[in-house]
C-alpha cells in the first residue's frame, strides 16, 4: 500500500475504516430483524395498536423502538400489517420508524458520533417526529394501498411485494421459523454489505477527491448542504445500522446536514422506492415520497436547529 499515491492510500484507509466500524452493527441489526420476522406475525403487532387511526399513528411510531426491522423487510411487513387490520397510516408510520429509531441504530449512532454525543438523541427525536408526521399526513393525503386495502379482487399475496424474500405463509413450527430466519438473514446481510461498500467508497471519495472549493460552495447554506446530503442518502441506500459511520466521516458538513442524511436514508432511498413501487404502484410513490422527504427534511432541520445551534 505504501507504493500507492498518497490520495489512494487515504481513500483506502477511510473506506475500509468505515466498512469495518459499521459491519458489527449491520450484522447485529440483520440478526435481530430476521429473528423478529421469523418469530412474530403481523397480527401479533396489530393486536397492540388502537383501531382509531389518529391514536394508532403515534403508538406505531413508538413500536419501532421495540421492534427493529431492516429496511428490506419494511415493505412486506407494512403490507401484512394492513391486511391484519392496522390502519394504513399507522402501518406506514411503523415502516418509517422501525429502521430509524430502533435501539441497534441509535446505539450505532452514539458510538459513531463520539464527537457529537447528542447526535444519537437528535436522530431518535427527528426519526420519531418524521414517522409520526408521515402517518398523520397520510390520513389527509393518502389513498388505499393497491391490492391490499383497496377492495380489489385478486389482490397479490404478501410474497408479491418482494421478489427476493420468501413470504409465503408457513406453519409456525420451529423448523419453519428457522428456515425463515436463514432466508431473511442471508438476503438482508449480503445486500446490506454491498450497499455498505458503495457508501464507504462514496464517503471516502468525497473526503479525499472532491475539491475544497466545491465543498465550501455546498456547505455555504444549511438548506443547501442538508439538501445535498439528503440526495446522497437517497442514492447510496445504506442500511440504517451502518449509515452513521458514513455520515460522521462527512466532516465538511454541519451536524444538522448530517442529521438530514440520517433522517431521510431509512425512509426514502432508491432501493426502498423500487420495492414500494412494485408492491403498491406508482401512484403510491407519487404521494408517499414527497410526503416522506418533506417530513424527514423538516424534522431534521427543526431538531438540528435546536440541538446544534451554530
Amino acid at each position: 500500500m505504501s507504493e500507492l499515491p498518497p490520495q489512494v492510500n487515504a481513500w483506502l484507509v477511510i473506506a475500509v475504516g468505515i466498512w469495518l466500524q459499521a459491519l458489527p452493527f449491520l450484522l447485529l441489526g440483520t440478526i435481530i430483524s430476521a429473528t423478529l420476522t421469523a418469530v412474530l406475525t403481523p397480527r401479533a403487532l396489530a393486536r397492540f395498536l388502537p383501531r382509531r387511526t389518529a391514536l394508532a399513528v403515534p403508538v406505531a411510531g413508538l413500536a419501532g423502538i421495540a421492534l427493529p426491522a431492516c429496511e428490506c423487510a419494511s415493505v412486506p411487513t407494512t403490507r401484512s400489517l394492513v391486511r391484519a387490520g392496522v390502519p394504513t397510516a399507522a402501518a406506514l408510520t411503523f415502516m418509517a420508524a422501525s429502521p430509524a429509531i430502533n435501539p441497534v441504530v441509535i446505539t450505532a449512532t452514539a458510538i459513531a458520533y463520539t464527537v457529537h454525543p447528542t447526535m444519537a438523541l437528535a436522530r431518535f427525536v427527528a426519526g420519531l417526529l418524521a414517522a409520526i408526521l408521515i402517518g398523520l399526513g397520510w390520513i389527509w393525503l393518502g389513498r388505499p394501498l393497491r391490492g391490499v386495502d383497496d377492495g380489489s379482487h385478486g389482490s397479490a399475496t404478501d410474497a408479491d411485494s418482494c421478489t427476493t424474500h420468501d413470504h409465503t405463509p408457513q406453519p409456525r413450527t420451529v423448523s419453519a421459523m428457522g428456515e425463515t430466519f436463514r432466508s431473511e438473514f442471508a438476503h438482508d446481510f449480503i445486500q446490506s454489505c454491498g450497499f455498505l461498500v458503495i457508501g464507504a467508497a462514496v464517503a471516502a471519495t468525497i473526503k479525499v477527491f472532491v475539491p475544497t472549493a466545491w465543498m465550501q460552495a455546498m456547505t455555504s447554506n444549511v438548506l443547501l448542504e442538508a439538501g445535498v446530503l439528503s440526495l446522497l442518502a437517497v442514492i447510496v441506500a445504506l442500511c440504517s445500522e451502518a449509515d452513521a459511520f458514513m455520515a460522521v466521516s462527512l466532516t465538511s458538513f454541519s451536524p444538522t446536514a448530517q442529521l438530514a442524511f440520517l433522517a431521510i436514508g431509512p425512509v426514502v432511498d432508491v432501493k426502498l422506492m423500487a420495492m414500494e413501487g412494485g408492491a403498491f404502484g406508482a401512484a403510491f410513490l407519487r404521494r408517499f415520497v414527497p410526503l416522506a422527504v418533506g417530513c424527514c427534511f423538516v424534522s431534521a432541520l427543526l431538531v438540528g436547529t435546536v440541538m446544534f445551534p451554530s
